[in-house]
């Protein structure tokens, strides 16, 4: 059975679960990193010597990197469907995972560790205010794009809107206000009509470092293991 090495509620681990939930594959989460600690034993160093999350163990094969497990994962038990056959489209796909990881997931991660990762006495408003424009004026540039497609390769869900697509929940269910951005707000949308994405992305974060860390540990009793 395929693991994954992770917690739910970790931007880099939740894209590969929501990849093998879209997928319908049989996993085992194996908790590690944060508060479930685990990243130097000898055992995970096998995995990743890294020490970092996530990882995979496909049988006798590991794995890490986020977006090379995505990638793994949907072309081999995607039988094309989320890795497209097509050249230039599963490139295109490719492209907006690349971006994901280079130009949107910096400020919105930050934007988020601004807001519900510091205490509220110690929020700076001016930071947080700047960190806002910077993820909207990243995204617009995604907003252009999805003017004229439903997803970010075309007319069909793929792999390139899984990263995106966690970027994008963290962004708009931060407290601040954002602008209007039609396009990425319809495919959001859309993303949000998905139900893996609604069990494991759309997962209430907190409001607060204490409610954050709160929920993180109670995953161990909510039947993900």
């Amino acid at each position: 059975m395929l693991e994954i090495w992770g917690r739910p509620y970790s931007s880099n681990v939740i894209p590969v679960i929501w990849t093998a939930n879209e997928l319908g594959l049989d996993y085992s989460l194996q908790l590690a990193g944060g508060s479930f600690g685990k990243l130097d034993s000898d055992s995970y160093a096998r995995i990743n010597p890294n020490r970092m999350i996530p990882a995979i163990r496909d049988g006798d094969f590991a794995l890490w990197e986020s977006h090379a497990i995505v990638r793994y994962l949907c072309g081999r038990y995607a039988g094309g469907r989320f890795c497209p056959d097509d050249p230039e489209s599963r490139a295109v796909a490719d492209q907006w995972m690349e971006w994901s990881g280079s130009r949107a997931f910096p400020p919105v991660i930050q934007l988020f560790f601004a807001t519900v990762r510091t205490q509220p006495d110690n929020r700076d408003p001016v930071k947080i205010a700047s960190l806002r424009d910077d993820a909207s004026k990243v995204l617009a540039l995604l907003d252009k794009h999805l003017a004229s497609r439903a997803y970010v390769a075309g007319d069909n869900f793929t792999m390139g809107d899984i990263p995106l697509g966690c970027v994008a929940y963290r962004y708009f269910n931060v407290e601040v206000e954002r602008p209007s951005l039609p396009n990425l707000e319809a495919w959001y949308q859309r993303l949000c009509e998905r139900p893996a994405y609604q069990d494991h992305v759309m997962r209430f974060f907190g409001t607060n470092p204490e409610e954050w860390q709160a929920l993180e540990k109670a995953c161990a009793s909510e039947g993900v293991l």
